[in-house]
């Protein structure tokens, strides 16, 4: 996997909003993305991690350019595609899908489950970039549809007869109609009961295995992201703080607010005194912005000294394929087998 040319790279991507309530006088942008890089490899699935409003939704609406970025480039299998018009980007765009979070608010009530999945395709040909007959779409979705654990007699009902997880699936569904090779999941298990959450992530995984697929996927649950993930990215008020192998991040995180994040999650019979306190965080603070020239944890980190008020941390490597955006990691003390998953 590692020799191979990432299909995504993420490069410096920045993201900032013009709508800050009259009140916020601190700074005339929302500062959604500051400075993103990651990679993704074929085959690979990268998690993200994070806080609520750090950023993980707008990064994967930013590189399927739902948002237009501020700044930074994305490269999608070996093309620049940030300033692409959408005449140019289109062909691109069917190696490039989303799974959304809420299954109740993305399929189309108006539309049956035949007509939901079997749209881009229709979209696609309209625009003459692909030649398939009526025959040919109907077959694909037939068959995807079944692929998802749907039988064919469902092509007519609508989303509003369905559970929660059968609307997953055909969101999955829709997702593979074009035979993508990047998919980007966006807490796509989050709306779902807990049993049927294992369904819908084996499922994932499945069908990873048999079209190639290369995931990014974004959860709050710290244990479904590293069931799915090669590796994973932990996200801090727009910025990447560590990224790592998942056992090596579970284990041996070396980010305070990564170690923070993961003390965060209910363990039973845990030695407390080998987990660092849980961050206190004042309202006001989630409000304000830090300065862009300094460490965005510095009024929460134990670990803070003059340097990181002055100064943004880039990641830096720790050992292979683990890096962490902290000026003082080699004095943060090592806590093995931090998280039983």
């Amino acid at each position: 996997m590692e020799n191979k040319l990432p299909i995504l790279e993420v490069r410096g991507l920045k993201q900032y909003f013009n709508s800050p309530p009259k009140w916020f006088k601190k700074s005339p942008h929302i500062h959604a993305l500051n400075g993103v890089d990651l990679y993704v490899n074929p085959g690979e699935t990268l998690g993200i991690v994070g806080e609520s409003g750090s950023g993980k939704s707008t990064l994967l609406r930013s590189i399927i350019r739902l948002y237009k970025p501020t700044a930074g480039e994305i490269i999608f299998q070996g093309k620049n595609i940030t300033r692409m018009s959408e005449k140019e980007f289109l062909p691109l765009r069917k190696d490039m899908q989303m799974i959304f979070q809420d299954p109740y608010a993305s399929l189309d009530p108006r539309m049956n489950v035949k007509e939901i999945v079997s749209e881009p395709l229709v979209i696609f040909k309209k625009r003459k970039l692909l030649s398939l007959t009526r025959h040919e779409i109907d077959a694909r979705v037939h068959s995807l549809i079944e692929k998802v654990g749907l039988s064919a007699d469902v092509l007519r009902r609508y989303p509003y007869e369905f559970s929660g997880g059968q609307r997953q699936r055909i969101g999955i569904a829709r997702s593979l109609v074009l035979n993508p090779k990047l998919i980007l999941a966006d807490e796509p298990v989050s709306a779902l009961d807990v049993s049927l959450q294992g369904q819908v992530l084996n499922l994932m995984r499945e069908v990873q295995q048999e079209f190639g697929l290369s995931y990014i996927f974004v959860a709050h649950d710290l244990a479904v992201v590293h069931y799915m993930a090669d590796r994973i990215a932990v996200m801090y008020r727009g910025y990447v703080v560590e990224i790592a192998e998942a056992d090596d991040l579970y284990h041996q995180p070396r980010h305070p607010y990564t170690q923070a994040l993961l003390a965060s999650v209910p363990m039973p019979c845990t030695d407390k005194t080998s987990m660092p306190p849980l961050l206190h965080v004042a309202a006001d603070d989630l409000i304000a912005q830090e300065s862009l020239c300094a460490c965005p944890f510095v009024s929460q980190c134990p670990y803070a000294q003059g340097r990181c008020r002055e100064e943004y941390p880039i990641l830096q490597k720790v050992r292979n394929n683990h890096a962490v955006a902290c000026f003082f990691f080699k004095k943060i003390k090592k806590i093995t087998n931090f998280i039983k998953i």
